[in-house]
């Protein structure tokens, strides 16, 4: 294990899949503004604007997988073997009673997916787990009441209990209770250790994991060979893993796992490794943990676009941004004029590929609103313009709002369709 200094406790995680959420019917509301319906990919819009975007180089943009009916039957199963809890836990099984020579790639994936929920796994970093799965060997003890390690006995392993509850007894007289995903045993050292105490089953069918000590220490005391730290002016900043996907070695690189916040964000624009494709997603997934204000993240993207060798990689970042999470721009003033100022910034460095995308995804992902506008009189102004109609061959849009006015105050936004 390695400790960071106190000031490093903003973490980017990356273990767990996005969750999918359900996506809300398209609005008639703002093209500057976009909404939370769910985190997706930006396929639809680019297969919308195929035809009228030459210039824009997409590469590395993510795109949503497509089924076929060929699969079907194939995905039905894995629903079927998901959604079935017992299943899934004799599948681990099996997985587990495998002498470790013999675990496959997709068994030590199976006990990674299982054993990261434990609490004896929360502090490892993956490349740590994924060692300690592929060693790990399964035992059972049946019968409750049995001594598994007596007082004084020289131990040579760590355990971590996955079924049952075993009981500690210490010598002054006090016990300790473990249940699912404690554990006992060793510590990471090659030093000969003694138990101190008794342990016992406390119920029938108590099943564990056991890794030898040589293992043990050799996994968590080469954690550092994995990593790699970013220092500025003596600090350090950032925190990166290396990680190999597989045992083949062609998917391999850094992915971070500790930074600072400021650090988190320079890395949007930075190049982002073949293991951690999806750093843009899960960083605006998050970054409301580790920020006070989105706008910390946004006045950074205005100043980097003046850059030319950052604008397309600062352009990219917030389609996604739109197009995943509407409520960052739509219920916040000043997100919403964040977005206003980006537009202006397309349509002044002629981008008019991504403008089209950036106004696509806004009224794709907008919400419906009513607004109640009352005015003293018929003749009173507005306070408002609006651009369109049937005669102009498409909707009634907003086109400008008087800052401070009635309309504004009530919520009508530049991009509105009525």
């Amino acid at each position: 294990h390695f400790q960071l200094p106190a000031d490093l406790t903003k973490m980017h995680l990356t273990d767990n899949p996005h969750p999918q959420v359900t996506h809300v019917p398209s609005s008639q509301s703002g093209c500057s503004i976009a909404s939370d319906s769910g985190s997706s990919s930006l396929s639809d819009i680019y297969q919308a604007t195929e035809s009228e975007m030459g210039d824009v180089d997409l590469t590395g943009l993510p795109e949503a997988p497509v089924d076929s009916e060929d699969e079907e039957e194939e995905e039905d199963e894995d629903i079927d073997r998901t959604s079935d809890p017992l299943l899934g836990r004799d599948v681990v099984r099996e997985c587990l009673e495998k002498e470790p020579a013999d675990k496959t790639d997709d068994d030590i994936e199976q006990l990674l997916e299982f054993m990261h929920q434990l609490p004896a796994f929360a502090n490892m970093t993956m490349s740590v787990r994924r060692e300690l799965c592929s060693v790990m060997i399964f035992e059972v003890v049946e019968q409750a009441g049995a001594i598994i390690l007596e007082d004084g006995q020289e131990l040579d392993s760590w355990y971590v209990i996955l079924n049952g509850t075993v009981e500690i007894s210490y010598p002054d007289g006090k016990s300790e209770s473990l249940c699912m995903g404690n554990s006992f045993g060793i510590t990471p050292s090659l030093d000969k250790q003694y138990m101190n105490g008794v342990v016992r089953t406390k119920v029938d069918d108590c099943q564990f994991v056991c890794i030898a000590q040589q293992d043990y220490w050799r996994i968590l005391n080469h954690v550092e060979k994995n990593t790699h730290k970013v220092e500025e002016e003596g600090e350090i900043v950032m925190v990166k893993e290396h990680r190999e996907l597989d045992r083949s070695g062609t998917r391999k690189g850094h992915i971070v796992i500790k930074a600072t916040p400021e650090r988190l964000i320079m890395h949007l624009i930075e190049e982002h490794s073949i293991v951690d494709p999806t750093y843009i997603e899960d960083f605006l997934l998050t970054y409301r943990t580790f920020l006070t204000s989105p706008l910390e993240v946004g006045n950074k993207l205005l100043e980097w676009f003046t850059v030319d060798s950052l604008r397309d990689k600062v352009t990219r970042v917030v389609l996604l941004w739109v197009n995943n999470h509407f409520n960052d721009f739509e219920g916040d003033p000043a997100m919403t004029r964040f977005l206003e100022e980006f537009e202006k910034n397309l349509e002044d460095t002629k981008m008019k590929g991504h403008l089209r995308l950036l106004n696509i995804a806004c009224a794709a992902k907008a919400k419906w609103r009513q607004i109640t506008l009352q005015k003293p009189s018929r003749d009173s102004p507005l306070f408002f313009s609006l651009l369109g109609g049937s005669d102009k061959g498409f909707g009634i849009f907003v086109e400008t709002v008087e800052v401070g006015s009635k309309a504004a105050e009530a919520g009508l936004k530049r991009g509105d369709q009525v």
